[in-house]
């Protein structure tokens, strides 16, 4: 399942930083503006599989 976020992006003095409008608490940096969407999306990750063990399952469900 591909789920869509909004990224909010700016550029520092030397790095890109993002932080997620869904979730304003996921906040990381990049050197390049790839880099900063391939670290979002693995602290979007992180975030999610928080607490979940191994062995887990997945299903699709309608919202």
């Amino acid at each position: 399942m591909n789920r869509r976020l909004t990224l909010i992006y700016w550029k520092s003095e030397k790095f890109w930083l993002g932080k997620l409008l869904e979730y304003p608490e996921i906040m990381t940096q990049g050197e390049t503006l790839e880099e900063l969407e391939e670290n979002i999306k693995d602290a979007y990750n992180l975030m999610a599989m928080e607490d979940v063990p191994e062995g887990y399952l997945t299903k699709e469900i309608a919202i």
